[in-house]
């Protein structure tokens, strides 16, 4: 070969190598590094999903959801036995194809009769707010196959919780604020409430008992099936709440619904029980002023009796009584109180043949679980300077009570169990290792369990476990290939730490330093927050995709931090979560400074001249609240659908934390970040939609005017008839983490 080949060939081989090399390059960054694109507008990072499964009665058995074997993208419903792992196609697809179509039906959800001849189908969901939803329901015939729609001649997709009747020739459900029977042979429909109107709601709840005691289904059917007890709300008299959309049509349209500010006047509440073959209804005779009093939970308790909690307007008493169905009267058996405020028990659970009931309660200290008989006497069984998170199901056949705790690390949670017969320390059922957050799904039988598992950083994966040794017996969910993409991420090993922040008061937090950290060089702090009573942020759980967009900024350079105050949910006492009563957003703003100025002390490689701060909902309350009252720290902030002022939020959350405002009013005033907004020095992005029916833009615009009246300069995006979690439209999320991501780039 001439030299000029040799030559050339070198460098054509140079060409050739450097260019795979590049390309390899760019692969590897490309699995390495995050894009809001890929987090937001990809389903890259999107977890493998399990169910909707449902055990069986005879808790031994489950159903299930698969791919279909012979129609292409529909589903089959599968029978499990838990023990065995033998499984059997109950519901093919195939019979799921209405008459006239030749599609299945997609399944939103499903029931199954106790005998397992009919299954429910609902489908076609539609959204009421965010917590409700209405749609179709069909009811499929396992022995002669036949396909039936529920509500002939109702307007489609306006059905609510459909459920068959314990005898199972029946189905009830809702439509338009009535209550509706269904003959399964005769497809008779019967109606048993006829005053159901806008402001009349029989069998579901208006908008503030749905967000704040989360309550959606509002009827239930005696034990044999011959009489239904229902909620009946009456909002006449609770005030409208207006928000228009001025988009989807030439002219603006109004959007109207009832919504009990503070201190305003609530719905009237009460419960009623209809004999379904006289239509008759005995109302409950529940003391009180049905508008200042809340009935937050029922159930039946025998043939001719209901269990239910009546809680006062001030939310610090709930009276557990039990109601004969037949007299109306009602007698308080039991009564939980605090000099603040008291919890629902959402899993109060009758048992000995339905002569005690468990319930929980804060009332030594600490969140516990009692037995209590019918005359009130209660009895701890879970003693100890530990919180039980929740009750998870009582295996009374067994005599063990299981639970959620975490005794030595708030931010985990593990599976306890304890003797129902002999309380004394819990024994732990969850393995020691891996550390991590726990959740369970006993079955009825409390033999079984579908347990799920994550780590901060980890996706969660989900087996069928046998309770009594922890065994798994099936994996659910694996989550390989999103396992797989994260771990090829260019990141730095989370730290999770306690702040010490004066008077013994030590706090908890997790630390996301940048990927090619160097402790030599200053690095700016991005702070994330909720702080409020309903919900914490450092827990060592995943964190799906905000943990990625923190991450994202991990690989930008930032280092991103959460630390939770007093009074969120954390299971360290009664005293941790309630010392902020009457103070919401003082107290726990006031922590976070604390913990801000011991961090900056003790991080040298953190620039205090470059710490930002983010939240949403109640976190962008705390964020709004840090940034006014310690302007000296923060110097950039971004709140998202926030509350500015608290009297312009719900009667139920607000005051069950802070009081009637005619009572509070200071703390009604200092607890409000508009109330400190003339003391904004640094970088604000505030961000809202108009059409959020929970946190209104009421609150934005008040904000934005107090802001313009002290001459503070920010800046602000709206979004169009998008609701509390901003993600109605095409291409929304990504917009705002994208807006939100320029900000921090221009002013951190």
């Amino acid at each position: 070969m001439k030299l000029t080949q040799k030559l050339n060939f070198i460098a054509l081989l140079s060409i050739l190598t450097f260019t795979v090399i590049n390309v390899w390059a760019q692969d590897k960054n490309s699995e390495e590094l995050l894009t809001l694109e890929r987090i937001f507008a990809s389903r890259e990072f999107v977890p493998e999903s399990f169910g909707p499964a449902h055990w069986l009665k005879d808790g031994l058995s489950y159903t299930g959801l698969e791919n279909s074997a012979t129609v292409s993208g529909a589903k089959d419903i599968i029978l499990y036995s838990a023990a065995t792992g033998n499984r059997r196609v109950i519901v093919p697809a195939s019979l799921l194809i209405p008459q006239g179509q030749d599609k299945p039906l997609p399944i939103d959800d499903y029931s199954f009769s106790d005998d397992l001849k009919h299954v429910l189908i609902y489908t076609n969901s539609q959204r009421v707010w965010r917590q409700r939803s209405r749609g179709d329901y069909w009811v499929l015939d396992l022995e002669s196959q036949k396909l039936k729609k529920l509500g002939q001649g109702f307007e489609p997709a306006y059905l609510q919780f459909a459920k068959f009747s314990p005898d199972r020739n029946l189905t009830a459900y809702v439509y338009k604020n009535n209550i509706y029977l269904e003959d399964l042979s005769s497809g008779q429909i019967i109606r048993l409430t006829d005053d159901g109107s806008e402001s009349m709601i029989n069998g579901t709840f208006d908008w503030v008992y749905e967000e704040e005691f989360s309550l959606r289904d509002g009827f239930r059917w005696s034990p044999d099936g011959q009489k239904i007890a229902f909620w009946q709300l009456d909002t006449s008299g609770v005030k409208d709440f207006y928000m228009i959309n001025n988009t989807d049509q030439l002219y603006p349209k109004i959007i109207s619904f009832k919504y009990p500010k503070v201190g305003e006047t609530n719905s009237a509440c009460r419960l009623g029980v209809v004999d379904i073959e006289t239509k008759e209804v005995v109302w409950l005779k529940v003391p009180g002023e049905p508008r200042n009093n809340y009935i937050a939970w029922m159930n039946w308790a025998a043939k001719n009796k209901i269990i239910l909690q009546h809680l006062n307007r001030l939310q610090n008493r709930n009276e557990v009584m039990l109601a004969d169905v037949i007299t109306g009267d009602v007698q308080t058996i039991f009564v939980d109180e605090d000099k603040a405020w008291v919890e629902v028990d959402t899993d109060l659970t009758l048992y000995d043949k339905g002569t005690r009931f468990l319930f929980t309660s804060e009332r030594d200290g600490w969140n516990h679980i009692y037995s209590v008989d019918f005359s009130g006497k209660a009895k701890l069984l879970t003693p100890g300077n530990y919180d039980v998170i929740r009750f998870c199901g009582l295996d009374e056949k067994r005599g063990w009570l299981y639970f959620l705790a975490s005794p030595e690390n708030p931010t985990q949670q593990y599976l306890y169990r304890i003797r129902i017969n002999r309380p004394g320390k819990p024994e732990r059922v969850t393995p020691p290792e891996p550390l991590g957050t726990n959740s369970y799904r006993l079955s009825p039988s409390g033999q079984f369990a579908f347990h799920t598992y994550s780590r901060f950083g980890q996706p969660p994966t989900t087996h069928l476990i046998e309770i009594a040794h922890h065994r798994q017996l099936k994996l659910l969910v694996e989550n390989k290939e999103l396992t797989a993409r994260i771990k090829a991420l260019k990141k730095s090993p989370a730290e999770f730490f306690r702040v010490d922040i004066g008077d013994g008061v030590l706090l908890d937090g997790w630390l996301m330093k940048p990927t090619d950290f160097d402790p030599a060089k200053k690095t700016p702090l991005f702070i994330y927050l909720y702080g409020e009573p309903a919900g914490t942020t450092v827990r060592d759980a995943w964190g799906g995709n905000t943990y990625l967009y923190h991450l994202l900024l991990t690989q930008h350079g930032y280092s991103v931090m959460s630390i939770d105050n007093r009074g969120t949910p954390q299971p360290r006492g009664r005293d941790w979560r309630k010392i902020i009563y009457r103070q919401v957003g003082i107290l726990a703003s006031a922590d976070q400074a604390a913990a801000l100025r011991a961090l900056l002390k003790k991080w040298n490689f953190v620039n205090p001249e470059r710490v930002g701060i983010w939240g949403w909902s109640g976190g962008g309350q705390m964020t709004l609240n840090a940034l006014f009252r310690y302007p000296e720290l923060y110097k950039m902030g971004i709140a998202i659908a926030f509350v500015s002022d608290q009297r312009l939020y719900d009667t139920i959350y607000q005051e069950r934390y802070m009081g009637l405002p005619q009572d509070n009013p200071e703390g009604y005033r200092n607890g409000s970040p508009i109330t400190f907004a003339h003391q904004l020095q640094g970088k604000l992005l505030i961000i809202h939609g108009t059409g959020d029916d929970n946190v209104h833009y009421q609150s934005f615009e008040k904000l934005v005017n107090e802001l313009i009246a002290n001459n503070k300069l920010f800046s602000m995006m709206v979004y169009p008839n998008r609701s509390h979690g901003i993600s109605e439209g095409e291409n929304t999320t990504l917009h705002l983490y994208r807006t939100m991501f320029n900000f921090i780039k221009n002013n951190l």
